[in-house]
């Protein structure tokens, strides 16, 4: 039986660049394993050691979630259909009671400005004079004022919420105007709080904004959440996705997920007293390195702006309390392609957080918890990885040292910027260029900061290989900073 499988964007490297393969098996488990045959780089990605699917990879036959039916055993027919969708990262009606979301209790008046300014909301017969004033009394926070943060915030403060609370640590840099449109030229330098802050209160000086200049951690998380109706996270690292998830279970709080990587988005809306959590679509995260960052593999500046925006929407209808929020359903959006496409998601009996018998019922450690820990600290011996500094490199160049230089990137980064003498070698494409290694020669290999390449020496030591093996510690980023500035910085 001839079945289609569908690449995601962030895999597609591993296979050959292909958006979909024809495989035969009339089972999900046959198809896969005969996928994994033809495309090597795709097994590490899709199976564990044990050779058991990922947890972090869910698999749809035409669109139907198969893990809690029969899982790879499902039967696939003739010409179907089978999705991957990695962590890059049916609807139900949910016509909310304000007192749900926004607390009980008179609704405050509107003003004579805020009549004029909403006028296009107040004759819409969903929304109206009510619906504007619950969106007055609702309290919704942003974590992040990134990609996603961007164009949600500014939508919100439009759309009159009557308080913001936003959460971030970081400072505006120049590579964050292809997207982060909140921000300006001006403010490159500044913390992005402040100029969001600035930005939300010129578009509508009737939201009361509040900040929190800071990380947002399991000390701190609860604190913060609590104080708000709605979350919504445009966060863009694992830690913080599962520390964000796992608060809002806890406290009851729905959850207004959006992701985005290269030229594909998703979004959903994650509420345990009505449907699955982010945990019940990703059980655990992918290993450090394995899914490259949006620094490392790039973002269409208009992405997170589509996507910001849907979760901009989907707060708002929780809010008033209109129309089917994405519950128990995940979008996905294709920019190249210029479509969507939804999948119905199942909240899991067996979650440890929001299932029937909860194994966690507190924060975690989320660094731990998704590999960080020692990603953070590669030269353990249990890693087996030894760091070299950029310093320590360029001198075993001066002194004509005949180490091998493995530039562990993709092409296109390969011509932003590379270090002289350095041999371009793709993730992907690692083991077709074993044979080229030499025990008698030590090895250097670098990404742009570090994870793909301590991957890299990872897999040549389970492949065999005993040479010695150093990461350059920062990668190409640290390359630039400290010993040679014209190697531009992405």
């Amino acid at each position: 039986m001839s079945v289609s499988v569908q690449i995601p964007t962030a895999l597609r490297s591993f296979a050959g660049g292909q958006a979909a393969v024809d495989v035969n098996g009339s089972t999900v488990g046959e198809a896969l394993a005969q996928l994994a045959e033809a495309q090597p780089g795709l097994r590490k990605h899709l199976f564990n050691d044990e050779g058991k699917l990922r947890s972090f990879v869910n698999v749809y036959v035409n669109d139907e979630d198969i893990r809690h039916q029969q899982g790879t055993e499902t039967p696939v027919a003739d010409g179907g259909t089978i999705l991957i969708v990695p962590s890059i990262a049916g609807g139900s009606p949910a016509s909310l009671e304000p007192s749900q979301l926004v607390g009980g209790g008179e609704l405050p008046e509107l003003t004579p400005d805020e009549m004029t300014r909403y006028n296009r909301h107040l004759i819409l017969p969903e929304v109206g004079v009510d619906g504007q004033r619950k969106l007055k009394q609702a309290r919704v926070l942003m974590i992040g004022t990134g990609g996603l943060g961007a164009p949600l915030g500014m939508y919100l403060a439009a759309a009159g919420i009557g308080r913001i609370g936003v959460v971030d640590f970081d400072v505006v840099d120049s590579s964050n105007l292809q997207r982060q449109i909140i921000h300006g030229t001006r403010d490159v330098g500044r913390p992005k709080i402040e100029s969001a802050r600035d930005c939300i209160q010129n578009i509508n000086p009737h939201v009361e904004v509040e900040t929190y200049e800071t990380r947002l951690t399991s000390e701190n998380a609860m604190d913060i959440i609590r104080e708000y109706d709605v979350i919504v996270d445009g966060t863009d690292n694992f830690p913080t996705r599962y520390l964000v998830n796992d608060a809002c279970v806890l406290l009851n709080k729905p959850n207004v997920y959006g992701s985005i990587f290269r030229f594909e988005g998703q979004a959903s809306v994650f509420w345990a007293e009505k449907g699955a959590c982010y945990r019940c679509l990703y059980p655990e995260p992918p290993p450090p390195g394995l899914v490259p960052s949006c620094a490392e593999g790039g973002v269409l500046g208009v992405l997170p702006g589509i996507i910001g925006t849907i979760q901009a929407n989907e707060t708002i209808k929780l809010i008033i309390g209109q129309g089917e929020p994405l519950i128990n359903r995940l979008l996905l959006f294709d920019a190249l392609g210029m479509g969507f496409r939804e999948l119905k998601l199942r909240k899991d009996p067996e979650c440890p957080l929001c299932g029937t018998n909860p194994t966690i019922t507190e924060l975690i450690d989320y660094e731990v918890f998704c590999g960080l820990d020692q990603a953070s600290n590669v030269t353990e011996s249990e890693d087996g990885v030894e760091e070299i500094t950029p310093t320590e490199l360029k001198r075993r160049i001066d002194d004509g040292r005949n180490d091998l230089l493995l530039d562990i990137r993709e092409p296109h980064e390969h011509a932003i910027a590379r270090i002289p003498g350095a041999k371009l070698v793709p993730p992907a494409q690692l083991m077709e260029h074993y044979d080229e290694l030499n025990a008698d020669r030590d090895t250097v290999l670098f990404c742009r900061v570090g994870p793909r390449s301590i991957n890299a020496i990872k897999e040549l030591r389970a492949a065999g290989y005993a040479g010695r093996m150093y990461n350059l510690k920062g990668g190409i980023l640290a390359w630039s900073d400290e010993v040679d500035p014209s190697v531009s910085k992405y």
